[in-house]
């Protein structure tokens, strides 16, 4: 799909999901000529809304023998980070054989796009993936790509609204690629990264407010996103809880480490065995002086709610307060996680995940509805899902990328390196540079 009678340039769409990339090179001006999505569930909704099916398997398109991939300007992926081989001193694309990234190297090897988009989880960029990390920037320099060995980490928070930023934390390492030619000299195939981790323009992402900014949906009640009774009473208790204190430390912030009241005892009955790491010995030590500077509140709350009853799990006894001065706890954004519940600023939102820890929004004593998190991805209003479970929903907008980041990455890309591009590929150049800055004033208009 374009947003005109002529695309502007090409594309394809690697690893698709449901089209979140999709959303940002069609609003340009793109037209894709391939997409590949193993999900049925997810290529089902991504041929919904871009008309195209994009259900097939990249390791069947893209080998040795095969190339089923058509040429284009610009390839994005949204690729599975797997470990790669370190054998004897094996180097480069051999390397990568066998894992996913080693079938995008042959497709960019076949065609050399002009541009190149990779986007992963943040851990791509640590310690533990520093060797994959290097061979990724050594292979995409050995077929002649200007690309930075600095990871580029961004979130759609870090953008204010008119630059079609989201109130969601949601950092992601972006490799940003340009093709420059095999025959340049290696200085030009290094640059520093495109975009940074940092505020864009000024924004301060403390004054996102979800109420006004996502916007939430005006119902409180939205079918399926309603919390249970028990989840309704645990909230009840801890901000029962929250009130008492703020009351009794006269105004002073509740603690910042987590509270667990199964480790609530006085410290001459803190027993702290050998071995314990020091982080858990600090935790330890300064809940049980929390729990003597508050012993009576604390128990006659405690007995009041039944906390220590099967109707509080271990799980929902552990409680992080990280809210600041918000009064109620139903005043916040709350997550049940394994670790416990966790309060927020109702500012911005953690990553969406799995629906069992979608951010539940106090003032409306619920979770998140489906549009409200397709919201969070950038993706316009008219996006479809189709009749499928919510709990499919989640899971797809978990696993997509931000529109509103891809789109600030691909223009910071073209302006890093628009002296190559208006060389290679000035229509392209053209069609991302000249489209609005917000993403959202063209996506609207996308509509099938």
């Amino acid at each position: 799909m374009s947003n005109g009678s002529r695309p502007s340039f090409t594309f394809v769409d690697l690893f698709a999901g449901i089209g979140g990339f999709h959303a940002a090179l069609a609003g340009f001006g793109g037209r894709a000529v391939y997409a590949v999505e193993l999900d049925p569930q997810a290529s089902a909704v991504y041929e919904r809304n871009w008309g195209i099916s994009p259900l097939g398997d990249i390791t069947a398109d893209a080998t040795d023998e095969i190339m089923n991939v058509p040429p284009h300007d610009v390839l994005v992926a949204g690729f599975p980070c797997q470990p790669f081989s370190k054998s004897g001193a094996q180097r480069g694309m051999d390397e990568t054989r066998g894992t996913l990234y080693w079938n995008i190297l042959k497709i960019i090897q076949a065609h050399h796009p002009k541009m190149v988009l990779l986007e992963n989880v943040r851990n791509l960029a640590g310690p533990r993936h520093l060797h994959e990390w290097q061979v990724i920037i050594e292979t995409l320099r050995a077929e002649g790509y200007r690309v930075s060995d600095t990871p580029a980490i961004f979130s759609p928070h870090l953008l204010p609204p008119h630059l079609g930023g989201r109130p969601q934390v949601r950092e992601r390492v972006f490799i940003t690629a340009t093709y420059v030619g095999l025959d340049r000299d290696s200085g030009s195939l290094e640059a520093a990264p495109p975009i940074s981790n940092r505020p864009v323009a000024g924004w301060d992402p403390m004054t996102w407010h979800l109420e006004t900014d996502l916007p939430l949906d005006a119902d409180s009640h939205v079918e399926g996103c309603d919390l249970t009774e028990s989840e309704v009473m645990w909230v009840d208790a801890w901000n029962d809880f929250v009130v008492q204190m703020w009351e009794i430390r006269e105004g002073r912030r509740l603690p910042g480490f987590p509270l667990w009241a199964d480790e609530w005892v006085l410290p001459r009955d803190l027993e702290i065995p050998d071995g314990t790491p020091k982080w858990k010995v600090n935790y330890l030590t300064k809940n049980a002086e929390f729990y003597s500077a508050h012993k009576k509140i604390i128990d006659n709350w405690a007995m009041k709610w039944g906390v220590y009853t099967d109707a509080f799990p271990p799980s929902r006894r552990k409680f992080e307060w990280q809210a600041q001065d918000t009064p109620s706890l139903w005043h916040t954004v709350l997550h049940f996680r394994p670790s416990g519940i966790r309060a927020k600023a109702p500012t911005y939102v953690p990553a969406l995940v799995a629906i069992t820890q979608t951010s539940v929004v106090g003032p409306r004593k619920r979770r998140l509805s489906p549009r409200e998190a397709a919201r969070l991805q950038g993706l316009p209003e008219w996006f479809d899902f189709g009749d499928q479970p919510a709990s499919s929903t989640y899971r797809q907008l978990g696993n997509g990328v931000s529109v509103g980041a891809v789109w600030y990455a691909l223009r910071a890309l073209c302006s890093r390196d628009e002296e190559v591009l208006k060389k290679t590929a000035p229509e392209l150049l053209a069609a991302i540079l000249t489209a609005p800055a917000n993403p959202d004033l063209v996506l609207n208009e996308l509509h099938p």
